[in-house]
């Protein structure tokens, strides 16, 4: 039989399904054994140390004894099968209480029938039978007790082995087995209903802590859990995440930046419960500290929250406003834009133009051109939708890309080498917002990055989790001009409108992505796009 702690057994044939836990039930019918083998052993030592008394066997002591040792005998090879489960626990339980109605009804007989209280003995087995197998077994065996002593007196009435006769005392005997039967079968029901409802909490406790274990490993929030001495006690994916740790220190010092020592300071002064870190790989966060009092210990909850997350929410008002603004810049610009092209280039036209007038017609018409460009890329950012994120699988993805941009802008496919790892890596981005960010990328590498010093590299790979896509040319970009890359206008060309990195910048925080810009060891340039990786996607907060 199977020792598992959660089977349950439905032991009495005579009872509807009442079971109790495997395990309990085992221990419960060791502990009978163990009853039934002090009592044998107390039967035959009382034997024998008061022979003379009469305190056992005053009517047959030869029965008694060998009833007392058959008692013996039998309990040892029941706690052999019990040990070694080579019986099915009912089988077991029910010859327990079988075997003690009938020793002891004989014992009982031997000892002087029912005047001598032997039959006491056998209220603990009903009981025992109420308890081991079931509440209505208890009155099967309530009443095979009740008709065994019953039938001890009828036997010891027509041997006329007593005195005097005690059916009124059998009768009583009878009825309090009946009475403790039924006490044994309210009992039972409700152990049984109270292990039912202690398994039902079980198991509502340990769905709930499922879920809650699952909802803190999968918040978009970091959540790290210290005590007073910067115990790091538990933290979610999270949390390693924005700290870019890739397994869970033992202190809070362990990770870089200065969180350890924002959280002392809050220590010493509780009123500042918020602070603004700088990471080593420069990402910016905002961290909270609060209490966390438990009844054994007291720990404190840190929360950590990329505030590119709050720059999204921003991003949405921006771009609301925005939109607004360039309605009004599309009326009240780009119609008197359009009648001054139109008349520079009707007056171009004019055969007596001087060649000096005509070059400045040629300016007039040229700077007309970038004007309404930048009106068109500001627009742009106004007419955008909300991100409609997908999972795409980015090796397939960037191949057909390469292929389509390559054919839309006629450029040699020999310029980009493509490093791709296998299908498996995904991201979760707006598909158009996607080609947006990678035409603004390839346009500005095929335009700033020197192809013809070497290859365009387009490569994709996993950094802390995460896939990344990265676009690597041969130009440089001086430190100077890095901390302006992304802002509005900002461009080095005269020709350039300097909107397209900070429109694929906004793009990408519209997606949840990250699109920064570093020199690579080779002092080559390099802007990488961080997506969220679609295999393990965050609960927004």
């Amino acid at each position: 039989m199977s020792t598992n702690s959660h089977e349950t057994i439905f032991p009495c044939p005579f009872s509807k399904a009442y079971g109790i836990p495997a395990q309990q039930a085992w221990l419960l019918l060791k502990v009978f054994l163990g009853y039934r083998l002090i009592l044998a052993w107390l039967f035959i030592a009382l034997f024998y140390n008061y022979a003379d008394s009469s305190l056992f066997g005053t009517y047959d002591s030869r029965l008694f004894i060998y009833s007392s040792w058959s008692y013996l005998v039998l309990s040892i090879i029941s706690g052999i099968c019990i040990f070694w489960r080579l019986t099915a626990y009912a089988t077991q339980a029910q010859w327990l209480i079988l075997t003690d109605i009938l020793i002891l009804t004989l014992i009982m007989h031997a000892s002087g029938g029912v005047n001598s209280g032997m039959g006491a003995l056998l209220a603990v087995s009903i009981a025992a039978g109420g308890l081991l197998i079931g509440g209505r077994c208890a009155m099967f065996f309530a009443a095979l007790a009740s008709l065994a002593v019953l039938a001890e007196q009828v036997f010891a009435d027509y041997m006329h082995s007593f005195n005097s006769n005690s059916y009124a005392n059998a009768g009583m005997l009878g009825a309090s087995f009946f009475t403790i039967a039924l006490l044994s079968y309210i009992l039972a029901k409700r152990s049984e209903q109270i292990l039912q409802l202690a398994d039902q909490q079980k198991k509502t406790i340990t769905k709930l802590e499922d879920l809650n274990k699952y909802i803190i490993q999968h918040l978009q929030s970091g959540i790290i859990i210290v005590n007073k001495q910067s115990d790091i006690q538990m933290a979610n994916e999270s949390a390693l995440r924005l700290a870019n740790l890739s397994a869970l220190p033992a202190k809070l010092g362990d990770i870089p930046g200065d969180l350890a020592k924002a959280f002392h300071t809050w220590l010493l002064d509780p009123e500042q419960s918020l602070a603004r870190l700088q990471l080593p790989n420069q990402a910016e966060i905002h961290s909270r500290f609060m209490p966390l009092p438990t009844a054994h210990e007291f720990f404190y909850m840190i929360i950590i929250e990329d505030i590119a997350l709050y720059h999204q929410q921003v991003q949405q008002s921006k771009l609301a406003s925005l939109g607004r603004l360039t309605a009004s810049i599309a009326h009240e610009i780009r119609n008197p834009l359009g009648a001054i092209s139109h008349a520079g280039q009707l007056l171009s036209e004019n055969p007596l133009l001087s060649g000096q007038d005509r070059r400045l017609t040629e300016i007039i018409q040229t700077h007309s051109v970038r004007v309404n460009h930048i009106i068109e890329d500001i627009l742009q950012l106004s007419r955008r939708s909300d991100s409609r994120r997908e999972k795409i699988r980015l090796k397939p993805w960037l191949d057909n890309y390469l292929k389509n941009f390559s054919h839309e802008y006629a450029v040699d496919s020999d310029a980009f080498m493509l490093s791709l790892p296998g299908d498996a890596l995904c991201a979760l981005i707006d598909p158009g917002h996607l080609r947006q960010i990678m035409d603004n990328l390839c346009r500005n590498a095929l335009k700033y990055g020197k192809p013809e010093a070497g290859k365009i590299i387009l490569r994709s790979f996993v950094n802390q989790q995460a896939p990344c896509i990265e676009i690597i040319d041969n130009g440089a970009i001086s430190r100077e001009h890095q901390n302006h890359l992304f802002e509005p206008f900002f461009t080095t060309s005269s020709s350039g409108t300097g909107l397209g990195l900070y429109i694929s910048k906004e793009l990408a925080e519209l997606n949840q992505a990250k699109l920064s810009y570093y020199l690579s060891n080779e002092k080559r340039s390099c802007f990488r796009l961080r997506l969220l990786n679609a295999e393990q996607t965050l609960i927004d907060i």
